[in-house]
């Protein structure tokens, strides 16, 4: 049906294109059919529809021209220039579904780009991932509002530190792995990151002798309250002098560590290892990484320098604040990084640690005598070392089930001419 409407000077024709009209064109139309009907001037039209004055002369032009359907776009009911071809999006979809289909868009755009030459932005990605029902939108909560803490300025000056227990190799390895990160506070760097057993002390101590060996001593290490870095008990916590391994260790190095009242406060390093969650462990799924060594290898290598390159941010301040390890560092670098624990020598000159029983030797360094209070020395490699007024004792390991030889023994065991390390006091 044809219906016509005229005025003094025009005509124009209302047809049934007016039905597939969205709701915004036709307002635009009863606007510019006011204009041609000289109910409103241009200046007033424009202003409605929220055009210049003389894009709204096109819309009446338009509308004079073809009528109510001069207000549709010429592209609707078309296939977009920007439109996949259907034979491409039949791969994507297969490719999404066989190997990507707990990506998420951004990462899965990334993949089809770098292994399968297919290029498209990721909004294009998520649109289809969503229509084949392997995405689904998240919705944005309210969060608590946390007062933000700026970076600190320089590369060095802050290390955030933190594990994570995790099926990273996924059914690939039976359990779960522990993966050790630190990240650069100032240019969101990750430094260094390591797969482990856990979080105690040995992988701790591990892992930050490979950093202090490899990038030098930063100065501080934001962490948690972790056992392993914190006493928590109240007897400690009533006794300042009361220090972890951790806290003893990093006071001999010079690097302050500093404890977060909060996960949300070292936030840095435990959205990496959400990021991490999400792309790390597919990475690996496809290289086919089998073994915490393939991994440590890969982080290392490949994945570590690929993440810094793509994601660090320029520090405020130009200079490294990592200082490196001086020669005498160097030198007490097993024994810093150890465990250490008292021990009291017994009337025969024998000390017990770790269900072992060890023997002092008659020729010391220095004069021992009965109940002398010595360290033990746990180090990283499993060898034990006891230490006396800046000194090493010589000792040999009682066997098991061998009970200690009855003799006359001194009150104390002069010291000799012996060759033994000498440890400096720190």
């Amino acid at each position: 049906m044809v219906v016509c409407m005229v005025n003094s000077n025009y005509t124009y024709h209302m047809d049934k294109t007016l039905l597939t009209m969205s709701k915004r064109e036709l307002g635009r139309y009863d606007i510019i059919k006011r204009l041609i009907e000289e109910e409103i001037n241009g200046t007033k039209a424009a202003g409605l529809v929220g055009l210049s004055v003389r894009q709204t002369k096109r819309l009446k032009a338009a509308v004079l021209a073809g009528g109510p359907g001069g207000l549709i776009h010429k592209n609707r009911g078309r296939t977009s220039n920007r439109g996949i071809p259907e034979k491409e999006r039949d791969k994507i979809v297969k490719l999404l579904n066989e190997k990507y289909h707990d990506f998420w868009p951004t990462h899965a755009s990334e993949k089809l780009s770098e292994l399968h030459n297919i290029k498209h932005d990721p909004k294009t990605i998520r649109s289809i991932m969503i229509k084949e029902d392997l995405w689904k939108p998240r919705k944005t909560k309210n969060k608590e509002h946390r007062e933000w803490r700026q970076r600190r300025a320089f590369y060095g000056e802050m290390e955030q530190f933190d594990g994570s227990y995790h099926k990273w190799l996924e059914d690939r390895v039976e359990g779960k792995q522990c993966l050790l990160l630190s990240v650069d506070d100032a240019t969101g760097d990750i430094t260094h990151g390591k797969f482990d057993t856990d979080e105690g002390v040995f992988p701790v101590f591990g892992f930050w002798r490979e950093y202090v060996e490899q990038n030098g001593k930063p100065m501080s290490i934001y962490t948690d309250k972790f056992s392993t870095y914190k006493m928590t008990q109240e007897t400690a916590l009533n006794n300042h002098d009361t220090k972890t391994q951790f806290q003893r260790a990093m006071a001999e190095l010079g690097i302050e560590p500093i404890f977060a009242n909060s996960p949300e406060a070292k936030g840095r390093v435990e959205t990496m290892f959400r990021t991490l969650q999400n792309r790390l462990i597919k990475e690996m799924r496809l290289k086919n990484i089998k073994t915490v060594e393939q991994a440590n290898k890969y982080l290392k290598e490949e994945f570590i320098p690929w993440y810094n390159n793509k994601y660090s941010v320029e520090p405020r301040g130009k200079s490294d604040l990592h200082k490196e390890l001086s020669d005498k560092d160097k030198k007490q670098i097993d024994c810093i990084l150890s465990r250490q624990e008292n021990r009291t020598i017994q009337n025969d000159f024998t000390i017990s640690f770790k269900t072992k029983w060890f023997q002092l030797l008659e020729g010391q360094p220095v004069t021992v005598q009965k109940k002398d209070k010595v360290i033990m020395e746990e180090r990283l490699d499993g060898s034990i070392k006891i230490r006396l007024h800046g000194k090493y004792l010589n000792y040999k390991i009682i066997p098991k089930g061998v009970k200690a030889i009855k003799r006359n023994i001194p009150w104390v065991l002069a010291a000799k001419s012996v060759k033994t390390p000498i440890y400096s006091q720190v």
